[in-house]
């Protein structure tokens, strides 16, 4: 992450910076992915909105927070969340079922991570209703994301808080991807880290590998790989 700024374009919308393909998987065993318009098509949090009617106010905050203009993530999560009170939570399901896809080339990039003997990791300022949901899917290993209070059928408006901490933020998803290499008794170069928005930078900035898709611009300005066309499954083109 630290690498030089110049990127390289190694094929058509696939840039690299600070590193020389071919790559190999037996380096690295672990990567953390984030879920909201990485893993999966949507932003969560911005769907939900959608049922309160609140859609566009919640999209311009989520839209200024992944921009990295606003610097307190959490504070932008909170507010956010406290449009959506009285939602029914019935609303969620609607939007996993109904809107929430895999990225393209997603299943096929962890299924190749997975068969090389890498342990996945999803990280995720969103919510477990669908962090849960997409880890089954794609038989990640672990998962850490925020939980949305619901009482009598409705969103509160509020979040639990969790024995780690009060919200996955960006200081957390990077404590979460050190916690874990530690615990696998792994150096953090071993590490893959794959996110679009700035909440994503502190735990990319510690990973081995930095993969950015479709990233927004402060992370295509500093992913050791950006993948800025096409579908996930292209990073494995920069692997022997």
């Amino acid at each position: 992450m630290s690498a030089p700024l110049h990127a390289v374009e190694f094929a058509p919308g696939l840039f690299v910076r600070g590193i020389e393909p071919p790559l190999r998987l037996s380096d690295y065993r672990l990567v953390a992915f984030d879920m909201d318009s990485t893993l999966i098509n949507i932003e969560c949090v911005d769907e939900i909105a959608a049922a309160a009617g609140r859609k566009a106010e919640v999209a311009a905050i989520t839209e200024a927070a992944m921009r990295g203009e606003i610097a307190d993530y959490k504070e932008s999560l909170r507010r956010r969340v406290a449009l959506l009170r009285g939602v029914p939570e019935s609303a969620l399901a609607t939007v996993y079922d109904r809107l929430l896809q895999l990225n393209p080339g997603v299943e096929r990039f962890v299924r190749a991570l997975q068969a090389a003997g890498l342990k996945t990791l999803l990280v995720s300022g969103g919510f477990t209703y669908f962090s849960e949901r997409v880890r089954h899917r794609l038989g990640l290993d672990f998962a850490r994301a925020n939980m949305l209070e619901i009482e009598q059928g409705a969103l509160t408006g509020r979040m639990v808080d969790r024995p780690w901490g009060d919200i996955c933020d960006g200081a957390e998803k990077r404590r979460v991807l050190l916690e874990v290499c530690e615990l696998m008794g792994i150096g953090t170069e071993q590490a893959i880290a794959v996110g679009d928005g700035a909440n994503d930078l502190p735990m990319m900035s510690v990973a081995g590998l930095s993969i950015g898709y479709h990233g927004k611009p402060a992370v295509r300005e500093r992913a050791m790989i950006s993948i800025e066309e096409g579908g996930m499954d292209r990073a494995l083109e920069l692997f022997a």
